[in-house]
């Protein structure tokens, strides 16, 4: 983490769902998630462009163990388009679960991009949804608005911020996560195995004392 960066026109923090539920007291807490509010709002103070993501579920969405009889939280079952992990119930549409954290500065985005609405496919990434196939369309976003690099910040290190950086670098862009504006899920040991995949794509994980002003 000795890189440093002053972020300029063509770049973009990604900020990912800083949400209540995936916060101490919510549905699916990550460990210590309610840490990163300050460190985010202290980075997106230096980035002309926030994009924050906002995970939207409806009501039985099919991610969720309660929606398939038998199956518990966390365990991993086979769906149409491929693995895909049982979690509790979270970030339903319109609940205080999937609402942001009272102390994120959200007002410093230029949009607010919604993800796992559709009901029968989860969406990890801001780029993709789970089937690999569905684009959210922030790809064209960045795209149009000239955007080349994309910092990425919030919960989980591991999922969503992962498949949001792997993906971000899949479609051509240069990737940076920030990594002590992230906390972990860390099953089964995805926290390590996400440092190894960053690794191997060249996606570069720095502390956020590596952004100037």
């Amino acid at each position: 983490m000795t890189d440093t960066f002053t972020p300029g026109e063509r770049d973009l923090l990604l900020i990912v769902d800083v949400q209540n539920d995936f916060c101490p007291g919510g549905a699916l807490a990550v460990p210590r998630g309610d840490e990163v509010g300050p460190v985010i709002n202290a980075l997106a103070g230096k980035f002309a462009h926030v994009v924050l993501t906002q995970d939207w579920h409806p009501r039985g969405h099919s991610s969720f163990a309660s929606s398939h009889p038998g199956s518990k939280p966390f365990e991993t079952i086979e769906v149409a388009y491929g693995q895909q992990v049982m979690w509790p119930d979270h970030c339903v549409q319109g609940t205080r679960g999937a609402a942001f954290r009272d102390d994120l500065h959200a007002d410093r985005a230029e949009i607010v991009l919604r993800k796992g609405y559709h009901r029968e496919i989860d969406s990890y990434s801001a780029f993709y949804e789970n089937d690999r196939k569905t684009r959210t369309g922030l790809a064209g976003y960045l795209r149009e608005r000239g955007l080349t690099r994309v910092f990425l910040a919030g919960l989980a290190f591991d999922f969503c911020v992962r498949y949001s950086a792997e993906d971000a670098h899949r479609e051509g862009f240069e990737a940076v996560v920030i990594e002590d504006a992230c906390r972990a899920i860390d099953l089964n040991g995805s926290a390590e195995d996400t440092r190894v995949l960053f690794k191997k794509l060249g996606i570069r994980c720095v502390s956020a004392n590596a952004i100037g002003a």
